[in-house]
């Protein structure tokens, strides 16, 4: 049965590009964290660089829970057994700033494949490392933790995207499930933080956050790689990738809030593409199939770069606008209760 999220997904995917970027040069309200002309977005920022590093905090408590609990069937604030065999650091919640909320939904998956379940592992223990480095370099300014919903935002984002069963969907039923899940959010830590990285004003800060994309970088590769080799013709999780590629780029340029990409690599319409396969013609003849891996602009296959607004409207499921007007504190989807900010808010 649809609800309120799913239908508001709905609406955004059915109306056409051309319908969202027709709606008026409306102001970009708030921080913009990316696009063309980053000097003159930048200077418009109501933003610090802790406000910058805790919107990026909030972005590594969800993934770091999903992957503990799919790897470990645990959270990052409790260690058990399986998640002390593998060295993931137990974190210490001692963000303040904000509500702190707890973590619904998530268990650990079934793997059955050797390679799926040590990428698994690794990644929890990394991400759990990335919340580590940001609470320590934020100390007293770090936010909370927000509540995270980590169950049924899959179901919602499943269904809005069609893919098949999506209201049943799982990223814990199998190896399969668990690498689409991984998919959902690796593409968008590294738009978000290469779209933060023109605001950010210390050089520290800066290569902080610059070390962190790499790796979502590296993480968002290796679940690529792995969806092709499980599936190489596409016609199961690889397909899923577009799908949820294309419900991705329609949020994202509702985040625009109607004013129209321009020419600059930053700014494309549409910023998100799934695997897609195509034929190569060998110089001695004859053709082979190969697949698009990475998700980057296609004339200089730099990585996208989205501001606040896109990366709220894409975690939320379209929680952060309303038309042209940006909602916050945007909740919905992964954060029902928006993410903890300080002061200036996130929009």
């Amino acid at each position: 049965m649809a609800n309120q999220e799913t239908q508001l997904l709905d609406e955004i995917i059915v109306t056409s590009r051309r319908k969202m970027l027709s709606l008026g040069a409306a102001s970009l309200a708030g921080l913009v964290l990316s696009a063309s002309a980053p000097e003159a977005k930048a200077a418009t920022a109501a933003y610090s660089d802790t406000d910058i590093l805790n919107f990026a905090l909030n972005l590594e408590y969800l993934e770091a829970n999903f992957y503990y609990l799919a790897a470990f069937g645990t959270t990052i604030d409790k260690a058990n057994a399986a998640s002390m065999a593998a060295g993931a650091p137990l974190i210490m919640l001692s963000g303040t700033v904000g509500t702190p909320g707890t973590v619904s939904g998530g268990s650990l998956v079934p793997f059955t494949t050797i390679p799926v379940a040590s990428y698994a592992i690794e990644t929890a223990v990394e991400e759990g490392k990335h919340v580590q480095l940001l609470l320590s370099a934020l100390t007293t300014s770090a936010v909370a933790q927000p509540a995270i919903n980590l169950g049924t935002s899959f179901q919602t984002l499943a269904t809005a995207a069609k893919i098949p069963g999506g209201s049943a969907f799982s990223p814990y039923a199998s190896d399969a499930t668990f690498l689409i899940g991984a998919y959902v959010f690796e593409d968008v830590g590294v738009t978000a933080y290469h779209g933060a990285a023109s605001l950010l004003t210390s050089s520290k800060n800066l290569t902080t956050a610059a070390g962190i994309l790499a790796v979502e970088a590296y993480h968002a590769g290796l679940v690529r790689t792995t969806i092709n080799y499980l599936d190489p013709a596409g016609t199961s999780i690889a397909g899923y990738t577009n799908l949820i590629s294309t419900l991705r780029a329609s949020l994202s340029q509702a985040g625009l809030l109607g004013v129209a990409p321009t020419a600059s690599q930053y700014d494309n319409n549409p910023d998100d593409y799934g695997l897609a396969t195509f034929q190569v013609a060998l110089g001695g003849g004859g053709n082979v199939t190969a697949t698009r891996i990475t998700d980057a602009d296609p004339t200089d296959v730099v990585a996208f770069a989205r501001n606040t607004t896109q990366v709220l409207n894409i975690v939320t499921g379209g929680g952060a606008v309303n038309g042209t007007t940006v909602v916050s504190p945007a909740k919905g989807v992964f954060f029902p209760a928006g993410m903890n900010a300080g002061p200036n808010g996130f929009k």
